[in-house]
């Protein structure tokens, strides 16, 4: 439960950073900042759902249901069946000419 509340307590100091960026002075001071979130955002989104895809795949190798993970992570039942498939924004999906099924 500690674990839980020092990621709540981690989570509260980035929203409270976010924040303060928006309420920047100098458009140009925030707009520096913004460009350098969000290049650093696009990459580190992919290792954040690819982490929360891996805890998905151990609880379904231990045989949790989807309606319990789906409680435990606080998202749908779907999200989670998503997840486990790799359906995602980050999914590695073939490509048009890549020879796979589309």
């Amino acid at each position: 439960m500690a674990e839980e509340e020092d990621g709540e307590e981690a989570a509260r100091r980035v929203f409270e950073a976010l924040d303060a960026v928006e309420t920047m002075a100098d458009p140009i001071a925030q707009a520096r900042v913004i460009g350098r979130l969000l290049k650093d955002q696009a990459e580190r989104n992919k290792r954040f759902y690819e982490k929360r895809r891996e805890v998905v795949l151990a609880l379904r190798a231990q045989k949790v249901s989807y309606r319990k993970i789906a409680a435990e992570l606080g998202v749908s039942l779907g999200t989670v069946q998503d997840i486990e498939r790799g359906a995602g924004r980050w999914a590695a999906r073939p490509g048009k000419g890549s020879g796979g099924a589309q």
